[in-house]
């Protein structure tokens, strides 16, 4: 007898893993393990959401006309070349599935986000993963990668999960280095917590050049992970072929007016991207205080740290895993990404950082 066959590239994709959100025997264990706001989302996001909650048995704008036109006015962009999605993620898949096919390359970072090689793997394309320098993109490297079958390039700036970012000159030589035929997705996930003045946002480069767009979500800094909501913005051609191929009424009502609302509430965004500093800051020094015992914290842009750990012994990151999960902490343990001695550990409130900061003390207390 014979049975429905999946497409052989579709089942040879390894679906993606999110972060752990439950510990057995622990009901509220402190969850560090998926990039979240510690802060949550503007109350004024909150109040409305609550305010539309009534309309929940009619469709939503499948235009996100409201979203859309407030995005272009916080940002000084172009309401006729954004879209949204469920999530940045949908746009990321939609940019393969529109741009490659089989027998097509999409490239991107070792080390980098693992939505990419799926997006590739879902066209039919083969993801290719040009090396790193020290868990931070090289560009000559990604150049090096490019045959004449690639047809996308993704780079997540900052970088997920390693944290760090490269500067403009890198990124407009990256772009400089391509063929006029691949599309450049500049995935900005966090940009908004970066100060830098040296940081590309992409916004420039994807008004004014054929071949680039730029993604961005609603889930880190304003606090809305539960609503999936995410954007891009890019050439009109671009912006219209996702048009085309998103799910319809792919932003709920709800999300919209909380992701309208958590726009307009700059002090509680501002409140978001201090706190992330401090704490971030705090936590790479007491990671750095036991860099005796081979912990490093990887220098980071973004509301996380990636910590990397000995690859042998007793205070290896599959033991220090152990330990948080022992003291009610979730991380997020990166093997199936090809770091099996690191943890990325995102960035809570201060009795959060804190009691992350005193397990691993005494974890390598213990070990040591």
């Amino acid at each position: 007898m014979t049975i429905p066959q999946v497409k052989p590239w579709i089942d040879a994709i390894h679906a993606y893993v999110p972060g752990k959100a439950k510990l057995s025997g622990i009901a509220d264990p402190v969850k560090l393990s998926s990039n979240e706001s510690p802060l949550g989302p503007s109350p004024d996001a909150v109040a409305a959401m609550a305010a539309v909650a009534g309309h929940a048995h009619r469709y939503p704008d499948g235009a996100s006309t409201a979203l859309r036109e407030a995005i272009a006015a916080h940002h000084g962009l172009e309401v006729d070349r954004i879209v949204c999605g469920t999530g940045s993620d949908e746009l990321l898949k939609l940019l393969a599935q529109a741009y490659a096919t089989v027998g097509d390359e999409v490239l991107y970072v070792r080390h980098g986000f693992m939505v990419y090689p799926i997006a590739a793997q879902c066209a039919g394309a083969t993801p290719v993963a040009a090396p790193d320098v020290d868990y931070t993109t090289d560009v000559d490297a990604l150049l090096a990668a490019v045959t004449s079958r690639t047809r996308l390039v993704y780079l997540a700036n900052p970088n997920n999960p390693t944290g760090t970012m490269v500067g403009r000159a890198d990124i407009h030589r990256l772009h400089a280095g391509l063929r006029s035929d691949i599309l450049l997705v500049l995935d900005g996930a966090y940009a908004e917590f970066i100060d830098d003045p040296d940081y590309e946002d992409g916004f420039a480069m994807a008004r004014d050049l054929p071949n680039v767009v730029t993604t961005r979500t609603f889930s880190k800094i304003y606090g809305l992970a539960a609503e999936r909501i995410g954007w891009a913005y890019g050439p009109k051609a671009v912006i219209a072929t996702l048009d085309k191929i998103r799910a319809p009424f792919n932003v709920p009502t709800a999300g919209g007016a909380g992701a309208i609302a958590a726009l307009a509430d700059t002090a509680w965004t501002a409140a978001a991207k201090a706190h992330n500093q401090t704490w971030r800051t705090w936590l790479a020094g007491e990671i750095a205080s036991l860099g005796n015992a081979g912990l490093r914290a990887v220098p980071s842009a973004a509301n996380f740290i990636l910590v990397t750990f000995a690859a042998d012994g007793l205070l290896t990151a599959a033991a220090a895993n152990a330990a948080l999960m022992a003291d009610g902490i979730l991380v997020r343990h990166l093997p199936g990404q090809g770091l099996p001695n690191a943890l990325r550990i995102s960035i809570g409130t201060e009795a959060e950082t804190r009691a992350v900061a005193a397990s691993l003390r005494g974890f390598v207390a213990t070990h040591s």
